[in-house]
């Protein structure tokens, strides 16, 4: 996996962004000195080199009916079908993430249930089905810590003296 070095704008940009996906480019370039052009040269190759992965708006699981959240490891009967359960898991809307991981567990998964019944139905329904020899899962209370990589600690490359390429 390649790592891309960063000059000073693009970290200045990445900081401007990451604190508000819908801060104006034109906003962005007054911030950074530059102009709207370079600011959209620069996203346009952040997007490019898999840096910036898009924009999107986040939904509240909970102001949409889903008030259980829960995080699952599981443990495959043929750890060898990995991928399949993995595109099965595709399948599931309510699973959100699902985590290739080092340790006794085959994969770990977020989901979002309705409540406690649901969460039930899920496991029971549409996991156990997936090959489990069996799961273990832990229901999330609260998020108290959730944001963007501290984009300040990226190192940066002063080489860089064209502030567009």
């Amino acid at each position: 996996m390649a790592q891309h070095q960063l000059d000073k704008l693009d970290k200045k940009i990445l900081s401007l962004i990451a604190e508000d996906a819908r801060i104006p480019f034109l906003e962005v370039a007054r911030a950074c000195n530059v102009s709207g052009a370079a600011i959209h040269q620069r996203i346009q190759k952040l997007t490019n080199q898999g840096i910036l992965k898009g924009s999107q708006f986040i939904l509240d699981p909970q102001k949409i009916g889903y008030e259980t959240c829960a995080y699952i490891s599981l443990y495959l009967k043929e750890p060898g079908d990995s991928d399949k359960v993995v595109e099965k898991l595709k399948k599931i809307p309510e699973v959100v993430e699902c985590h290739c991981t080092t340790g006794g567990m085959d994969l770990f998964i977020k989901l979002y249930a309705l409540n406690n019944q649901h969460l039930m139905k899920i496991i029971h329904d549409k996991l156990q089905p997936l090959g489990l020899a069996r799961s273990e899962t832990i229901v999330s209370f609260a998020t108290p810590i959730q944001r963007q990589l501290p984009i300040e600690d990226v190192v940066v490359d002063d080489k860089v003296d064209d502030p567009v390429a």
